[in-house]
């Protein structure tokens, strides 16, 4: 071989092996940010993403993980279960993501989990509280937040011992989150000594609920429970309200959200609205910085924006402690020690669920605002 053809092949074969230190050094960390980015409930899915996002940037901002970049990929499930499994599979399959923060809708999340399980992705939900997700025996499927059993567990107790009511109408939209909360507060509700007079479902979607109003009526409710999401507790409460039903209504994490406001037609119709939720998280010592960050760029980080943040910080402290983005590792991790997070530190039992949960209870106000009890 000639001198010439000698340094040529020798030249690429450095050009070959920079392109190949560079790719590595160039890898990224993905990450799929699933929930309902469109249709009507995109409200809860920006929350989560807006979490991700600014989450991300700050961990890009002091080296990744483990030297690594985080890489957002937004999948769109619209709280549809299939269109869920549909997701999870391209998450998978065609974006190679590494970890999920997600679902929003327990509809989304259970069915989901099962694929994540198979591939041996590790999945944390800031937002699904339906307790059958952590009970699938999963090894790597976490969540964030409480359980339905917990919120409903506060919000039975309010309902007995704070406001003394013997004449509850128990609500729910048929989903799996909305079902389950209605009917974890109900059972909780029984235990406490108090039987519902009257047990109804309504169907997604719906925006009429005058046939359901004249049933609330002749019930005589003095509390009216739901368990769903804003886009049908506003028209309902509203129809309420018109039709001169004054009975107090409370729902759940679902209506954590302006939207609420939205539907409902203004703040007239949601003042003295209860809800339950977890403690303020923008009033956590941890995540002031954080809150500042969002508020200084016009965003108010609401709802399950901080939780989504959270879910964030703890995939980077698992997958920095083990040096992997191996899910088994990283999910064996977690469940042994606490992270520090912008919701306070937070320590996962072996179910993947959080060991102490801090729900309470919220009320609208005639500001269209909400705050804590």
């Amino acid at each position: 071989m000639s001198k010439t053809l000698l340094k040529q092949s020798l030249l690429s074969v450095a050009v070959a092996g920079a392109m190949g230190m560079a790719s590595v050094a160039q890898a990224d960390v993905v990450i799929g940010v699933a929930g309902p980015h469109t249709g009507a409930y995109a409200a809860f899915g920006e929350q989560l993403w807006k979490g991700a996002e600014q989450a991300a940037k700050d961990i890009n901002a002091k080296g990744g993980i483990n030297g690594e970049l985080i890489k957002l990929v937004k999948a769109d499930d619209a709280c549809e279960p299939k269109q869920a499994v549909s997701v999870a599979n391209r998450l998978v399959d065609s974006d190679g993501a590494d970890f999920v923060i997600g679902h929003f809708c327990s509809s989304s999340s259970i069915p989901a989990s099962k694929i994540y399980d198979e591939a041996g992705i590790l999945m944390i939900t800031p937002a699904s509280t339906n307790p059958k997700l952590t009970e699938q025996d999963f090894d790597q499927v976490f969540r964030i937040c409480g359980r339905d059993d917990q919120q409903g567990t506060v919000a039975a107790e309010h309902i007995v011992n704070e406001l003394g009511a013997t004449k509850v109408a128990v609500l729910h939209d048929k989903d799996t989150y909305g079902q389950g909360l209605a009917d974890a507060m109900k059972a909780h509700m029984n235990k406490l000594g108090v039987k519902e007079v009257l047990y109804e479902g309504l169907t997604r979607g719906e925006k009429d609920f005058n046939a359901l109003v004249t049933k609330i009526r002749s019930s005589k409710a003095e509390v009216v429970y739901f368990g769903g999401l804003h886009s049908e507790a506003g028209p309902l409460v509203r129809q309420m309200r018109e039709q001169g039903v004054e009975a107090e209504f409370i729902s759940g994490d679902g209506i954590v959200s302006e939207d609420f406001l939205k539907a409902a037609g203004g703040a007239s119709f949601v003042n003295g609205v209860l809800m339950t939720f977890g403690a303020d998280p923008r009033q956590i010592p941890n995540g002031k910085e954080v809150v500042s960050t969002f508020q200084k760029a016009g965003y108010e980080p609401e709802g399950y924006t901080l939780y989504s943040y959270a879910a964030m910080q703890s995939i980077v402290a698992g997958a920095t402690a083990v040096e992997s983005t191996d899910g088994a590792k990283v999910a064996a991790w977690l469940k042994d020690n606490t992270v520090d997070t912008v919701l306070g530190k937070k320590a996962f039992d072996d179910k993947g669920d959080l060991e102490v949960s801090d729900y309470v209870m919220y009320q609208w106000g005639t500001d269209g605002s909400y705050g804590q009890l």
